[in-house]
Parts: C-alpha cells; sequence; structure tokens
C-alpha cells in the first residue's frame, strides 16, 4: 500500500518556528520516524512538502492512481483552501487532515478547515504524533475497506 504524506507552507520551517507552540522536532525527524511505522505497518510513502497553493494542488493531481491515500497537513490553506479540497477530492484519494496543534483552542480563523468536511478524518493537538496516528488510522481504514470489498472512499 503507497501512502503520500503531503505537507503545505511553512512545515520546512517545523522545529525552528514558533518551538514553543510547534515543537523542536523537525520535518525530515517526522518522515524518519513513519517510515518506521510504514514498515510495521507494510506501507511504503512518499513526502512532499510545498509552500505554494498551486504547487499542491499539481502535486495532489500527480498522485491520482500513484498511491491509495494520504495524510494531509496544509498548514494554514487548512482553514482557505477550496482549491485543496477539491484537488484532494477529484482524484478521489481518501485522506486524514492532521494538524500538529489544536486549532479549536487557537485564534478562531483556525477553527474552521475546508479539507476536513472531505477527510476520512481528522488529527489534532497531538503535536507530530498525530502524523503516526493518522498513518495508522488510514492503513486500517484502506485495508478494511480492501478486505470487504467496499470502495476506499468514505
Amino acid at each position: 500500500m503507497r501512502i503520500a504524506i503531503v505537507n503545505g507552507p511553512n512545515l520546512n520551517l517545523l522545529g525552528v518556528r514558533e518551538p514553543s507552540i510547534y515543537g523542536t522536532e523537525t520535518l525530515a525527524d517526522v518522515e524518519r520516524r513513519l517510515h518506521d511505522v510504514a514498515r510495521e505497518l507494510g506501507a511504503s510513502l512518499e513526502f512532499v512538502q510545498r509552500n505554494g497553493e498551486g504547487e499542491l494542488v499539481d502535486y495532489i493531481h500527480s498522485l491520482r492512481g500513484r498511491v491509495e491515500g494520504a495524510v494531509v497537513n496544509a498548514g494554514a490553506y487548512s482553514h482557505s483552501s477550496l482549491a485543496i479540497r477539491d484537488a484532494l477530492t477529484g482524484v478521489g484519494m481518501p485522506f486524514v487532515e492532521v494538524h500538529i496543534t489544536n486549532v479549536y483552542a487557537r485564534e478562531p480563523e483556525r477553527r474552521h478547515s475546508m479539507l476536513a468536511p472531505a477527510a476520512v478524518g481528522v488529527v489534532c493537538g497531538l503535536g507530530t504524533l498525530g502524523y503516526d496516528f493518522a498513518l495508522r488510522g488510514l492503513v486500517a481504514k484502506l485495508s478494511s475497506r480492501a478486505a470487504t470489498g467496499s470502495p476506499a472512499r468514505v
């Protein structure tokens, strides 16, 4: 099973950007840990981080037919981008949305997600460990659907 890990703007600064909010673990640290989780689950991963909305849309389009699902941390675009949601639904790819912080305990503009209504699930507020839970949950969901012959889309 192939899963994409899609990261949006400013996540390249993870570990140095506001460590009191986002922690000190870098995106490379997260990727290393997720490779271990993926091995345990029998999955393979591909990672991307883009700062531009159009770059993310283009990348998501390129995933069509190449991956079974995605873990998506679209950063601030989660709260504003119909284009990213439309790309995810347009390629028919199940995904789990991830946020490092508890967006519901932050500024009002961060409390709404454009992606959540189309997501299989949302994990927020558990730091970078949320990526692990999102990956485990997505693989479990895809595996159970495959075993029952149900469509992967929820």
